[in-house]
């Protein structure tokens, strides 16, 4: 059963907690998702039976917090994330962050060095309003933007997506690749070869580009951006324990 954050902006932040020993886990959904998918209850059934503590979460917008979901932008939700992480975990964090997760908790990495114990991404999606929206759009999506304020894309899971103009242009506030991204932490990059959303060479360019005294990226051939079959979330849990036994003896605190 959810409980609810109010945050300093007013939005109320749906989200499911788990108590047990640190570091603690943090989910960070993608875009459009909520804290009842797949990745987020496999790992929530994993960390109670580890005795982990656990944190997954809606931003507003999505799933159960309030707010209306093309009312929201990357910094509105990064301000969510952050209220979460600061008001329902003590200590520093393991953050476990999908698709556009993954650009919220490289955010959260830059923001929050002093609360990270480590990083996980899974299919990671960093800077995606500019280097795959807004770089994919044609002349016309463009103008429609620009004239409209909105655009409708087509999307795989369901109902198009209403993409904003002040979603892309709050995501060039928030861009990841194009500074120094360093993190004194351990990094784990998780990636399907057959990730149809975010290609591959996303995932390599986040390697090149990340500064961290103990980064890897794992591709796991054949699988897609849902990354959500048995072999996938097997390797999802085995990544977050690895990071946060290493976080551990790093020094990572309570959960």
């Amino acid at each position: 059963m959810a409980e609810f954050l109010e945050t300093a902006s007013g939005r109320r932040i749906a989200y499911e907690k788990t108590q047990g020993t640190g570091p603690g886990v943090v989910f960070l959904g993608g875009f459009k998702s909520d804290m009842q998918g797949t990745k987020a209850v496999h790992l929530e059934a994993w960390a109670k039976a580890q005795g982990r503590a656990f944190l997954r979460f809606d931003y507003s917008g999505h799933g159960e917090s309030s707010e209306d979901f093309t009312d929201g932008a990357i910094s509105d939700w990064v301000e969510d994330a952050r209220a979460a992480i600061s008001q329902l975990t003590q200590g520093p964090q393991v953050l476990v962050g999908s698709s556009m997760g993954g650009w919220i908790s490289l955010l959260m990495a830059r923001a929050m060095p002093e609360r990270l114990a480590g990083l996980v991404t899974i299919a990671a999606a960093p800077d995606f309003t500019e280097d795959s929206m807004w770089a994919g759009f044609d002349a016309d999506q463009r103008r429609q933007l620009e004239s409209d304020g909105q655009v409708a894309l087509p999307s795989d899971y369901g109902e198009p997506y209403i993409i904003t103009r002040r979603l892309i242009e709050d995501g060039r506030e928030n861009l990841v690749l194009r500074d120094p991204l360093i993190i004194d932490a351990p990094v784990r990059f998780l990636q399907g070869t057959a990730d149809e959303d975010v290609d591959m060479s996303v995932a390599l360019q986040l390697l090149e580009h990340c500064q961290s005294p103990d980064i890897r990226l794992t591709l796991v051939d054949g699988a897609d951006h849902r990354f959500s079959d048995p072999d996938c979330l097997a390797l999802i849990t085995t990544t977050v324990e690895e990071v946060t036994q290493r976080a551990g003896a790093r020094g990572g605190a309570a959960g």
